[in-house]
């Protein structure tokens, strides 16, 4: 099974691990444009008014430019611990333990602009670039990442849960993967809560005693933690909240 994540704007600072190694990074087919992607954020950095621009940043924001410019240099942190906000606090991975954390990091990977897909014990830098940017000469995120990155999902074997936000979604389409939409008791769809219901829901699949392999499993792990997940449709769940 594999969780796929939306990433964050937020990302911890810092890290403890050496500089980005794009071998040592899961789904090495993904190198060749991770690499091209690197190179033109640090080029990009040097034009600090550009970046600002292409990046959608105000001007009190410079210090995103400058982790940029460091993508090669800069320490590293497992993706997991890189982001953060409200879905990576739901999800707590600092509180589990090693072989819960272990678990996380084989079934959970985040979405990622720069990386196509993190595993969560892959080291990465900070950095700044969102799903929905156009990079000059290069063109939007989405042309670049579809070709080489819906075939590397294709060959995942075992489910595939999708959390991913729109922007992130674009970037590549997985046409086999299970959804889950987050609504209240009455069918609303809930917003403000959505992040932090699906950390929960991340962090029991995670760390579910038995990997999920149908999506009846799906259910019954999420069932275990206390979190109710309705079939709406083939390959689409329905998290029932409180709120």
């Amino acid at each position: 099974m594999l969780v796929l994540l939306p990433p964050s704007e937020t990302k911890a600072a810092g890290g403890d691990g050496p500089p980005l190694d794009l071998d040592a990074l899961s789904f090495a087919e993904l190198n060749p444009l991770r690499r091209k992607l690197t190179d033109a954020l640090v080029e990009l950095a040097g034009n600090v008014p550009e970046s600002l621009d292409v990046l959608g940043l105000s001007a009190r924001q410079e210090d995103e430019v400058a982790r940029n410019a460091a993508l090669w240099s800069a320490p590293t942190l497992p993706a997991l611990e890189r982001y953060t906000g409200v879905l990576y606090d739901a999800l707590d991975y600092g509180g589990l333990r090693p072989a819960a954390r272990a678990k996380a990091d084989r079934r959970l990977a985040v979405a990622s602009a720069l990386f196509g897909i993190a595993r969560g014990d892959d080291r990465i830098p900070a950095y700044r670039l969102s799903g929905g940017t156009t990079l000059p000469a290069l063109g939007t995120l989405r042309s670049l990442w579809r070709p080489v990155l819906e075939p590397a999902l294709a060959e995942v074997d075992g489910l595939i849960v999708d959390l991913r936000s729109g922007a992130y979604a674009a970037l590549a389409r997985i046409p086999r993967a299970i959804t889950v939409r987050v609504v209240t008791a009455s069918g609303k769809t809930v917003s403000h809560f959505n992040k932090a219901y699906k950390g929960k829901l991340a962090a029991a699949l995670a760390t579910a005693t038995r990997e999920p392999s149908t999506v009846e499993g799906l259910i019954s792990a999420a069932e275990r933690a206390g979190i109710t997940l309705d079939r709406v449709g083939e390959q689409e769940l329905e998290l029932i909240t409180d709120r």
